[in-house]
């Protein structure tokens, strides 16, 4: 008789994962990569042990109190937790995982191509080029910015953000950022640290934005911090839609307050996404791709495994935060 504790995985993931995961554990498997319902979610829950969901999947207060008690665990495949109400899961004696660290590096690529992409103007001349509507050279024509030697701002220097940090030295930009606390001195090198968000976004020529989505960070970038960036100034975001005001960003774009944007995450993706975006040329997008490498998607996987395998043999969880 098979006593392996059963996993209900939300999504289709990398076949390598998967058979390493059913390797250790009975599995609930989605080959046909099925977004489900909240009824479905729970009547599968009904099945297992623990859950091996994506950002996709939400778990608020009313959801996770649905949930049989067999279930100990939710181990997300992704580092963001947003979709889960962590303090339901506490008080339910549900152990909550992410997979950290492993995808700092597809992440960081993706903002420093969003960041070249809006600069350089990728996705006018991309779309010009596939409709046929590219007639000339001139001296005047797709005449973009350069990040060369600009000054970059990291608005949450963590993980992801330090090796922006990293890869933007390349460019001889200079490195600004935000935190709650400044990094100690050898994290932080020759980074320039302000203690406010204000402060940062009046010295920068680019802004990336790493910080996590939580109460205090929603709506972060509105329209009166827009405001202090200048007419040449470029956003990236690559960590959540809801730091952003659609509508303030929008406005933004519009009228020139900033040049230009480069946003792989948005507010209701993606089929709810601000409609304005999609009508603007000084914007780049992306379809929430920053971890996807096969490299990363698999590493993420393996840590979800790990704090699994974990839970069951009874130790401490090496990613959890609940």
């Amino acid at each position: 008789m098979d006593n392996k504790p059963v996993v209900l995985v939300t999504r289709r993931l990398p076949a390598a994962v998967e058979q390493k995961l059913g390797e250790r554990f009975t599995t609930l498997l989605n080959p046909e990569d099925r977004l489900y319902s909240s009824a479905e979610l729970l009547n599968l829950a009904a099945q297992a042990d623990a859950i091996l969901p994506c950002h996709t999947e939400k778990f608020p207060a009313e959801t996770i109190a649905k949930l049989p008690v067999r279930v100990k665990a939710i181990a997300n495949f992704s580092v963001g937790v947003d979709h889960v109400d962590l303090q339901a899961a506490a008080d339910k004696g549900i152990i909550v995982t992410n997979t950290p660290d492993v995808l700092s590096d597809a992440t960081a690529e993706i903002a420093i191509l969003l960041m070249l992409g809006a600069a350089r103007r990728a996705g006018e001349g991309e779309r010009l080029v596939r409709s046929q509507q590219w007639k000339d050279w001139s001296p005047d024509f797709m005449v973009g910015r350069q990040t060369t030697g600009k000054r970059l701002g990291i608005l949450g220097m963590g993980r992801v953000g330090q090796v922006v940090a990293q890869r933007a030295r390349g460019f001889d930009m200079k490195i600004h950022y935000h935190n709650r606390r400044p990094l100690d001195s050898e994290q932080a090198g020759d980074s320039i640290y302000h203690d406010s968000v204000e402060s940062l976004l009046e010295s920068v020529d680019v802004l990336s934005i790493h910080c996590p989505a939580m109460e205090s960070t929603h709506g972060l970038i509105n329209g009166k911090r827009l405001a202090l960036m200048h007419a040449d100034s470029i956003l990236v975001n690559t960590s959540r839609g809801g730091v952003i005001d659609d509508d303030a960003l929008v406005a933004a774009l519009k009228s020139g307050t900033i040049g230009a944007a480069g946003l792989d995450v948005f507010n209701g993706e993606p089929d709810r996404i601000h409609p304005g975006y999609r009508e603007l040329d000084n914007i780049f997008l992306l379809p929430h791709i920053g971890s996807a490498t096969d490299e990363t998607r698999k590493a993420m996987g393996y840590r979800a495994i790990a704090n699994l395998v974990a839970i069951f043999d009874g130790a401490e969880p090496g990613d959890r935060v609940a």
